[in-house]
């Protein structure tokens, strides 16, 4: 038996960044596009998202002859610990006739990458992008909708509720460090929003208390539980569990680890997740 060829590594798109805007306290807007966009096909799905590439500064950008950037190229060019780094983050809109593609970012100060790229983003600044990515959207005929996320899943649940029948019920739950940081979020009248502030409390507490206080909703449940891993794991088994939410009626992903940097979480996550699994199978939940 031959291992299987490698996958090609996905070739950037280069644009450029049309304009910001600071939506909330910790959240920035950044909306990209130029001719390098062009070749971007969107993809229908609720949670679709693309990969930023950062990229050290002095860095050459060969192009490929399709306009694309090389990135076999730029890695065999940088030493191991000035490799690219990448973050994936939702398409939070996608408008073909204007060629522009919106992308929110949480900003927590000097902290990570691309929360301090966006907050400094001119129009003009080089974004290198691939994707997208992402295979689920609400069930249209699902009796009741579930959303519980923290700011790094509320573009995606923004997104969801958007996309939500008119008469849609349910319950959408998301965590933010205070109330500077909630937005306006468009959705059906029977679907209600509540908003937890973290404040100085571990990230997540809140969270799952609320979520977990929430009355009984009507089955099937559609349900969509992204954030910080352990309160995903925690919030996973008691959809599960508790409410009976099917593995087809949910969408679950740690987006990121308390106490890990973004690619110490994604070398763990495939660990991490096999490991729930194998809890939920124990407990008959498969």
């Amino acid at each position: 038996m031959t291992d299987a060829p490698a996958r090609p590594r996905p070739a950037p798109l280069v644009a450029q960044v049309v304009r910001t805007e600071r939506i909330a306290a910790t959240m920035v807007r950044v909306v990209v596009g130029g001719p390098g966009l062009a070749a971007f096909t969107p993809s229908p799905h609720a949670d679709s998202y693309v990969k930023v590439l950062f990229l050290p500064e002095g860095t050459p950008r060969p192009l490929r002859q399709d306009g694309r950037l090389d990135l076999d190229a730029v890695r065999a060019s940088l030493p191991p610990e000035d490799q690219p780094r990448q973050r994936s983050y939702t398409v939070r809109a996608f408008d073909p006739v204007a060629g522009e593609l919106t992308l929110d970012f949480v900003v927590h100060g000097d902290e990570g990458i691309a929360g301090p790229w966006s907050a400094g983003a001119q129009p003009g600044d080089e974004v290198l992008l691939s994707g997208p990515g992402g295979a689920w959207s609400p069930d249209p005929d699902a009796a009741s909708y579930l959303f519980a996320g923290d700011a790094s899943a509320l573009p995606a649940i923004a997104v969801a509720l958007e996309r939500l029948p008119a008469d849609a019920v349910g319950h959408a739950v998301i965590e933010v460090h205070g109330p500077e940081d909630e937005i306006p979020l468009a959705r059906p009248a029977g679907v209600q929003v509540l908003w937890v502030h973290q404040g100085v409390a571990v990230a997540g507490l809140a969270l799952v208390d609320t979520v977990v206080a929430l009355p009984e909703l009507p089955a099937p449940v559609s349900a969509f539980v992204h954030g910080e891993a352990g309160v995903v794991r925690e919030l996973r088994r008691h959809v599960r569990a508790d409410r009976g939410v099917g593995r087809e009626q949910l969408s679950v992903s740690g987006y990121w680890r308390l106490g890990t940097d973004d690619e110490g979480w994604r070398a763990t996550k495939r660990d991490w997740l096999a490991t729930i699994e194998q809890a939920e199978a124990a407990e008959g939940l498969a």
